[in-house]
């Protein structure tokens, strides 16, 4: 059963509200595409400085990934809400008024080069300016917070509400929520043991993609994307950062990540021939940039859940074994440009190619 409401649970209403908000998320997924990955290109290019390409090992399940943090590289921790979330969970969630993204709270944060008037509507997703106040408030540390605006009461809105959100949800409770859902443990982390309290914190991690060891907002974004579990609707986070070069997306659907492949003028041929795309099309439409007869795209993957993360048919309890994969690689794709209207991603096999 999932954990969120249906669609054919929904009331007419909701499910207007639901159709509003993909469509909404599909613009965003554009944007923070080009923020995350396209953007940092730029940054390095600009620079003089040479692209640190994400090899397609890094991408495999339990892949360990390099230890180096990149500064030109854009990090982003962007929580996007179908509904809003209640005062309840401030607790860990910390969205207050003293970081809502009013002009006194981001003048006091010294978070906008802000002078005149400020416009209010410019943190509202339909505003012309939402993406120019989005991408100037991606920089901020934790995360961004995207929500329903309850204020409006005619109509279904969504606002940047807050900035500077923390999540303080702790890991292990996270691992523990997990777990019991998927029917390891029944109450407590510890009730088996250290070691075996360990493992479930470990997979915790392998559950949602990231290594065991990655850094403050993927950690954040996990946890976050865990946490969200306990309301009865949709919810996305999007989180890139400067050690692994790649755009996690974590959803209702699972986790996705984006990278940017540098493919050979072979590998384009192969890739245009098989899909019947002419080899002019794909450079319009596919191509961010081009490195002498090498062309730069945009590749993502999909992970599915393997039986072990799923939860058992039989709902009774299991042990962890730590051998035994949570997820595999699933759909991959060459992604068209952010903006693309009329191309569909073109399925590929990269990662164990």
């Amino acid at each position: 059963m999932a954990f969120w409401t249906v669609r054919e649970e929904l009331s007419n209403a909701e499910k207007l509200r639901r159709s509003y908000y993909e469509l909404l998320r599909d613009e965003l997924d554009q944007f923070v595409l080009q923020y995350a990955l396209i953007d940092s290109y730029n940054n390095f290019i600009n620079s003089n400085s040479a692209y640190p390409f994400v090899e397609m090992r890094e991408l495999k399940p339990r892949a360990r990934i390099p230890n180096i943090e990149y500064e030109k590289q854009n990090a982003l921790l962007l929580v996007f809400l179908e509904d809003s979330i209640p005062p309840v969970h401030k607790k860990y969630i910390r969205f207050f008024d003293v970081n809502k993204t009013t002009k006194v709270n981001l003048l006091h944060a010294k978070t906008l080069p802000l002078s005149g008037k400020f416009d209010r509507n410019q943190k509202h997703l339909e505003s012309v300016h939402f993406y120019s106040f989005l991408k100037r408030l991606l920089p901020v540390d934790y995360a961004l917070l995207i929500q329903r605006d309850r204020a409006a009461k005619t109509k279904f809105r969504y606002v940047l509400s807050h900035f500077h959100v923390r999540v303080d949800w702790p890991i292990a409770d996270a691992a523990e929520n997990l777990a019991q859902s998927l029917r390891y443990i029944s109450k407590d982390l510890y009730e088996r043991g250290d070691k075996y309290a360990e493992d479930v914190q470990k997979k915790f991690f392998e559950y949602y993609g990231v290594p065991v060891t990655v850094g403050g907002r993927r950690t954040a974004a996990i946890v976050a994307a865990q946490y969200l579990k306990q309301l009865p609707c949709i919810a996305t986070v999007y989180v890139g950062s400067s050690e692994s070069r790649a755009l996690l997306r974590i959803s209702e659907r699972g986790s996705s990540k984006s990278i940017l492949v540098m493919l050979t003028k072979k590998e384009v041929t192969q890739i245009t021939e098989s899909n019947n795309i002419a080899l002019r099309t794909f450079t319009k439409n596919y191509v961010i940039a081009k490195k002498g007869k090498k062309s730069v795209c945009i590749f993502q993957n999909t992970y599915q859940y393997t039986d072990h993360s799923r939860k058992p048919d039989d709902g009774r309890m299991r042990e962890i074994n730590p051998d035994s994969y949570w997820l595999t690689v699933g759909d991959q794709y060459i992604l068209p440009k952010p903006g693309v209207w009329q191309y569909a991603p073109i399925p590929v096999n990269m990662i164990y190619a």
